[in-house]
């Protein structure tokens, strides 16, 4: 959930690239995962940094460590940061490259704030995820 000192940031279309919050004299931008996108700033630059990080980040693959399993290269379906009572949540898929047919790629709910265990796709990362 969203804290009620959080103020959202959109872009001049209207879409939400996240939120900034004030810290002391300060504001702090948080991305659209609930994570800092800047330290304390001045307004101007917390709003800088939202917009300059955008929302195409969201599309690019993602790795979705475990514990007691292999790490999977994942999609994000959705980022939902919930209201009121509401819990966030963040739904991946195991990245199935756009494949027709077969069995649905596998799904997860992880909480709101994106937890540390979803992370960025880095060289290195396996480039395809078998799952069947």
């Amino acid at each position: 959930m969203i804290p009620a000192d959080w103020m959202p940031h959109r872009r001049d279309d209207g879409e939400l690239l996240g939120w900034i919050r004030p810290e002391g004299d300060d504001w702090v931008a948080h991305d659209l995962f609930g994570h800092e996108a800047s330290g304390a700033v001045d307004w101007l630059v917390a709003e800088e940094a939202l917009e300059a990080r955008g929302i195409g980040w969201l599309a690019d693959p993602w790795m979705l460590e475990r514990p007691d399993a292999d790490a999977l290269r994942v999609r994000i379906l959705e980022v939902a940061p919930g209201h009121g009572d509401e819990a966030g949540r963040v739904v991946v898929k195991v990245d199935d490259h756009g494949a027709i047919g077969g069995p649905p790629a596998p799904r997860f709910e992880l909480p709101w704030p994106a937890p540390g265990e979803l992370r960025p796709w880095a060289p290195g990362d396996p480039a395809f995820t078998p799952w069947t």
